[in-house]
């Protein structure tokens, strides 16, 4: 056993597709890895120990996580990333991003101890970047970190203001399809593009398929990261329980334990501090809308399983 051991290394999991991962060792070389098993469990993120049999190897185990980030829907579970820093949520002026779909990520980030930043892209677009701007201002108050981007226009000025953020951190970058993301990575990443294409060919034997999750170094001796993956538009919570999701949400949470029923939904029972707060002005206002999504997000995570 102890020889066995010996033989093992160290190393982080830089990209995955199917049951094969591509891991880097602490040197910067990289080598694509497959699960003992028949499941591949480790993700993105994962630091591993693996052990090596001719030009491939085999994962051993994953290492504790400090945190994961998914998704679970009625039917599967969408691993992202683990040990993360910090989530990047980019969304634009235009087209109009989902409130419903941004709540659910910040939700998800909430769960795991994540923290997460808002990135509002289109800010030359003047109107209706006023009008995202104004939609966000309930999260700002919150104390969610807001930053407006125009990546089309001021791209080195938002790589000022966007790397300190990130500095020394791994952050996951999430964004619906037309807010931007593809730009962001590549301006951040100048050579994201080859990367992606050098591990898409690594995987995939020469088959140009996109890799579903993609680690790029932003700065390796800094320790600074982004890691790419899609999924935004399909983000089901049910790995949340209903009574936990108020909590979850920071402009609920601070009216929790103040209602006359102690297991009060916050949806219709008498003497609710929550339902008291709804369209309220300040600190402590809960704006409707937030409290619509609340109700939709209660709705769906109390039905019973389908299966």
């Amino acid at each position: 056993m102890a020889a066995e051991k010996a033989t093992l290394d160290t190393g982080l999991v830089v990209a995955s597709h199917g049951r094969h991962v591509l891991v880097e060792t602490p040197e910067g070389d990289r080598l694509i890895c497959h699960p003992r098993g028949k499941k591949n469990l480790a993700v993105v993120g994962d630091r591993v120990l693996w052990q090596g049999s001719h030009d491939e190897g085999t994962i051993e185990k994953v290492e504790p996580r400090r945190n994961l980030f998914y998704r679970q829907d009625e039917i599967r579970t969408k691993s992202f990333a683990a040990n993360l820093d910090l989530v990047l949520i980019l969304i634009a002026a235009e087209p109009e991003f989902s409130e419903t779909q941004l709540t659910r990520a910040l939700v998800a980030a909430e769960a795991e101890g994540i923290a997460p930043l808002i990135a509002l892209n289109k800010s030359d677009l003047v109107e209706p970047f006023e009008r995202a701007w104004e939609r966000l201002l309930p999260y700002q108050r919150m104390h969610y970190g807001v930053m407006p981007l125009s990546l089309r226009l001021s791209r080195e000025v938002d790589r000022d203001h966007l790397v300190p953020r990130l500095h020394g951190k791994t952050s996951l970058v999430l964004g619906p399809s037309g807010a931007g993301k593809s730009t962001l990575i590549n301006l951040l990443v100048p050579d994201a593009t080859a990367a992606t294409g050098e591990i898409s060919r690594a995987l995939n034997s020469g088959r140009h398929t996109t890799t579903s999750t993609t680690w790029y170094w932003v700065d390796r001796s800094q320790g600074t990261a982004l890691i790419d993956s899609p999924g935004f538009q399909e983000f089901g919570l049910h790995h949340i329980e209903p009574a936990r999701l108020a909590s979850l949400m920071p402009d609920l949470r601070q009216h929790l334990g103040q209602c006359r029923f102690y297991n009060c939904t916050h949806l219709h029972e008498p003497g609710c501090a929550v339902l008291e707060a709804v369209g309220a002005e300040g600190d402590g206002g809960i704006s409707p809308n937030r409290h619509r999504i609340y109700g939709e997000l209660m709705a769906e995570l109390s039905q019973p399983p389908r299966w």
